[in-house]
């Protein structure tokens, strides 16, 4: 679906993924693994090439965001950029929380981090929040941690829209906070959303669910007042 002109998302295995159709195309996570192929198919019918795709963001480190990220390296020579504090396997930094968290401390289930994150060899760009890229006017990376330690959201200003990851979901028209057991600290979740409650914006998209499109700020307001965040 087109959000504005310029940004499509499309849902694979009930994730998004964002495309931003320019000069250039720049992609917003990669899916799970096989991903690929369907970003792949929907740049054809927008009449553009996978070979064209200069940048990659990934909002976060799990594995329904990254899944696709080693098939676009191999199909594209797209720069791949991620929050520093997402690449962190220390036990203080692993990208997942609760019952999750526990299982991954058995004794070598390292052996599978590779097919459950991404690595640092996987990136060009390490990002710490404030950055401003190019992409539909000027894209600003906000460090919004507590889904993950690196989650991040993409503030597009001029276009009055910000792109959230799985740091809120939109179920049927309603938010929810992303699920205590795959977020790794619910007390920095809340800030996070407290300080994007503070940001003016119409349209909010998600990592899973439809966007909200018109008086999405007010709506997220409202949201952190009935919560009691």
């Amino acid at each position: 679906m087109q959000i504005i002109p310029g940004l499509h998302q499309i849902t694979s295995r009930n994730t998004n993924v964002f495309i931003i159709i320019e000069r250039k195309i720049t992609i917003i996570d990669t899916g799970f693994r096989g991903s690929s192929r369907t970003i792949d198919h929907a740049l054809k019918k927008l009449g553009r090439s996978i070979s064209e795709v200069s940048h990659i963001f990934i909002t976060h480190n799990h594995l329904d965001h990254i899944g696709g990220l080693p098939e676009l390296i191999r199909k594209t020579q797209a720069k791949t950029a991620v929050h520093k504090a997402d690449l962190s396997f220390g036990e203080q930094g692993l990208p997942y929380g609760g019952f999750i968290k526990w299982l991954l401390k058995f004794p070598g289930i390292s052996f599978f981090w590779p097919l459950i994150y991404a690595t640092p060899d996987d990136f060009d760009i390490l990002l710490e929040g404030g950055e401003v890229f190019d992409p539909l006017g000027g894209m600003e990376i906000l460090h919004t941690p507590g889904h993950t330690p690196g989650s991040i959201s993409l503030l597009l200003r001029h276009k009055k829209l910000i792109i959230i990851g799985d740091i809120l979901n939109n179920g049927r028209g309603e938010l929810h906070l992303t699920p205590q057991s795959v977020s790794s600290d619910m007390s920095q979740v809340r800030e996070s959303v407290r300080r994007l409650a503070q940001i003016n914006f119409e349209i909010m998209c998600f990592g899973h669910g439809r966007p909200i499109i018109g008086e999405a700020s007010a709506m997220l307001k409202d949201f952190v007042k009935r919560k009691n965040l």
